[in-house]
This record gives structure tokens, sequence and C-alpha cells, in this order.
């Protein structure tokens, strides 16, 4: 399973699964995360947190911990 918090600077995926429960999922697809969507990974913080992504025509940085919820391919 690759996460988006696995893939280096650069990479286009796409969702396969988003993880996690409740809040914190509905949190993740209110950003436009969604199954299917294309990810652009922009910029990577230092020390990895966080993480700057494209999404949906749009930039979003995402937590660590999040980025480690979102199954990418």
């Amino acid at each position: 399973m690759n996460t988006l918090r696995q893939t280096k600077i650069g990479d286009t995926v796409t969702v396969v699964r988003l993880h996690g429960e409740g809040a914190v999922k509905r949190r993740i697809m209110d950003m436009g995360i969604t199954k299917g969507v294309t990810i652009y990974v922009r910029k990577v913080a230092p020390l990895g947190d966080p993480v700057e992504v494209t999404v949906r025509g749009y930039e979003l940085s995402i937590r660590k911990a999040d980025a480690e919820m979102i199954e990418v391919k």
C-alpha cells in the first residue's frame, strides 16, 4: 500500500482509497480529496510536515498524519 506521505516531489498520483473514520475522513473529503482524484505533489517541508499538493486546480497543505491516510497509486 502506497500512501501520499511516501510519494516523492514532482509525482502525480491517483487516490485509490481513504483510510480513517468519522470527522477525519470527512475533513479530507471536504478538502476535495476523494477516490479517483489526481494529486500532484509540489513540495515537502524540510522535516516532512506538511506536504504541499495540487488538487482540483488549487494548492493544499496536508499534515503528515493526514497524508498517511490517503492510499494512492
